[in-house]
């Protein structure tokens, strides 16, 4: 059994920014696996999907990207998963747009996001999948860069890098953290 948790911001106005890759590619793989998602106890959305005989669980936290730790911790707490079973995938800077990246721990390499999961539980044992969206953003715009939406170029190009972190995906819950990076990375 496994959770797949896509950290985004929510609300329409989020909606298609670089920041809620993570909640694009829980849609993606919601379609793929069948699964709606339904609303826990007003921190995230929950959906329900089974994958080559194992329940999986998706999971969107309702509270903004830099408080996600909350939802993670309390949504693990009621799917009664292990931090090692729940891949969290999210946006980053510091890959080109187009590149993916998986590991099976870290640190939180600057994301507050993620340092906010890692706070509230504890540790940084969990698997991550990282989408790159890339930095072309001058100095001290960083906010408004990942706030912002892609541009007509970008679209096609991060369309394809969901389609592969979908397979990725797949590729950790069939076969674990260590097949998928070496088959993604």
């Amino acid at each position: 059994m496994a959770l797949i948790a896509g950290l985004g911001n929510p609300g329409a106005e989020y909606r298609d920014t670089r920041h809620n890759v993570g909640f694009e590619l829980l849609d993606l793989l919601s379609d793929k696996l069948s699964a709606t998602f339904e609303s826990e106890s007003g921190l995230y959305d929950l959906g329900k999907a089974r994958f080559k005989g194992q329940n999986v669980w998706l999971v969107k936290p309702k509270t903004f990207m830099n408080l996600s730790g909350k939802a993670i911790r309390k949504v693990l707490t009621k799917t009664n998963h292990d931090p090692r079973q729940c891949l969290v995938c999210y946006d980053d800077v510091n890959l080109d747009a187009g590149t993916i990246r998986l590991r099976p721990s870290g640190s939180a390499g600057g994301h507050n996001g993620i340092q906010n999961i890692i706070d509230e539980l504890k540790t940084n044992q969990f698997p991550r999948l990282r989408i790159g969206i890339g930095n072309n953003y001058r100095r001290g715009q960083q906010a408004n860069y990942v706030l912002s939406p892609f541009s007509d170029e970008e679209k096609p190009v991060i369309e394809k890098t969901l389609e592969y972190a979908s397979e990725a995906v797949m590729t950790f819950l069939h076969s674990g953290i260590d097949n998928a990076m070496n088959q993604f990375n």
